[in-house]
């Protein structure tokens, strides 16, 4: 295992301090700019409106918070919190490109946030959720943040479920193959080998889709859906308070 270890919040924040000046070229590169559709799915999901209080819990360099922050107006706002201070600078100068949108930005944790109890009307997460310290508690603190009925909507790599067959096998061998042969030389030439390395570590961990459903449903969700997207490699987990 390389030096940004799984669940260890300061290794976390140490990597995507690291990779936030090159992060939205590589999505863009690694992902064949897919990320945008996996994104506008959860965006279809939460269904965001005009006046709404949403949050975008490790919104990284802010990309679907600015999506999120067009659909709110008028009368709404998006909060984008993340623990690691790369990402929020490259968040807030993004945003200062279009001022009029109703956004705000705070350092902070997702597993414990500081926010108000049913304060938000939404919230997503994307590929923030395998990074936590505590995924269940992640889930804990999610549903805490929203109204009775509010949406979320949590978007990251598919980890196949390894007692589901030969669908799921297949699922694996892909993602692995990728990641191994694809992700990492590509991020090599960037200079940034274990850092996309650490990608399938994270994956080690990470509850499988029917785990976020229990998990969900434990925090206190009363709609819990884990959906696959792009062949099984991503899953969406659509969420109702």
């Amino acid at each position: 295992m390389g030096r940004f270890s799984p669940g260890d919040p300061q290794a976390v924040r140490e990597l995507f301090d690291t990779i936030a000046p090159r992060y939205d070229r590589l999505n863009d590169l690694l992902s064949l700019g897919l990320h945008r559709l996996w994104k506008r799915q959860a965006v279809r999901w939460l269904q965001p409106a005009a006046g709404q209080r949403l949050v975008d819990l490790c919104c990284g360099t802010g990309d679907l918070a600015l999506v999120l922050a067009a659909k709110v107006r008028p009368g709404g706002h998006v909060l984008g919190l993340d623990a690691a201070a790369g990402p929020l600078r490259q968040a807030l100068r993004r945003s200062r490109r279009q001022p009029w949108l109703p956004l705000g930005w705070q350092q902070g944790d997702a597993l414990a946030t500081g926010l108000p109890d049913a304060s938000r009307d939404g919230a997503v997460i994307a590929f923030g959720l395998r990074n936590l310290a505590d995924p269940a508690l992640g889930l804990v603190e999610l549903r805490r943040l929203l109204r009775t009925g509010g949406r979320a909507a949590v978007l990251d790599f598919n980890r196949p479920d390894p007692g589901a067959g030969a669908a799921a096998g297949l699922q694996r061998s892909f993602q692995r193959a990728y990641l191994r042969g694809v992700v990492v030389p590509t991020a090599r030439l960037w200079g940034l080998p274990e850092q996309y390395a650490y990608l399938e570590e994270s994956l080690g961990r990470f509850p499988t889709g029917p785990e976020q459903e229990r998990l969900a449903r434990r925090a206190g969700f009363a709609h819990a859906r884990h959906r696959l997207l792009a062949g099984g490699q991503m899953g969406l987990l659509e969420l109702v308070a």
